[in-house]
């Protein structure tokens, strides 16, 4: 399914991204708050970003759906103590919101990825490096607000695909049961999403 916005030049997917993205209050709710939290190289990305687009390309109202909205940072200390404190100081931003705001260390992932999905994940670098390892290339976009107020989107693979309802794989980390599980699940929800399979 081709969209129109999957159509437009680069510049005018990133204004058409913020309308969209606007369009969710909740989202623009977290976005918010977490520019409160000042956390460094942040992120709100994944699920609640994509998963905007999708409803509002399908006609759906923007939030349905969204299960969680994944905030991602990203600080060297690697102390379970020093991202509690984050995850704390999130908790009492996001309280009442209705939503599940899950923050997370980026520098810390390769401390429990292979327990939890069962292959090594070598340390990220950065915030952007984390984004770059998800499952889908879709699922790689990141959104936040600067001091200023400017909007700063992280899209390496662009955005065509996220408006066009395409799905592609990005076997760099997650396994592919990883994809397939997700892929399967949003295909309930998103109908019209058009797949690809796994290389």
């Amino acid at each position: 399914m081709e969209t129109k916005l999957g159509r437009l030049p680069v510049d005018e997917q990133l204004a058409a991204l913020r309308t969209v993205l606007e369009s969710n209050e909740i989202l623009v709710e977290v976005l918010a708050g977490a520019a409160e939290l000042r956390l460094p190289d942040w992120y709100l990305t994944a699920g609640c970003v994509f998963q905007t687009v999708w409803n509002v390309v399908t006609g759906r109202p923007p939030a349905e759906g969204v299960l969680d909205h994944d905030l991602f940072y990203f600080d060297p200390d690697l102390s379970w103590d020093a991202e509690d404190t984050v995850i704390r100081a999130g908790a009492r931003r996001f309280a009442g919101l209705p939503a599940t705001v899950e923050i997370r260390n980026e520098a810390r992932v390769h401390l429990w990825y292979e327990r939890k999905f069962g292959v090594p994940c070598p340390p990220h670098e950065s915030a952007e490096a984390a984004i770059d390892s998800f499952a889908a290339t879709t699922c790689c976009v990141g959104v936040r607000l600067e001091r200023d107020g400017r909007w700063r989107v992280y899209a390496p693979h662009g955005l065509s695909d996220i408006f066009n309802l395409v799905v592609r794989p990005n076997p760099v980390l997650a396994p592919r049961h990883v994809y397939e599980t997700k892929t399967a699940r949003w295909c309930e929800q998103w109908p019209a999403l058009r797949v690809l399979p796994w290389p």
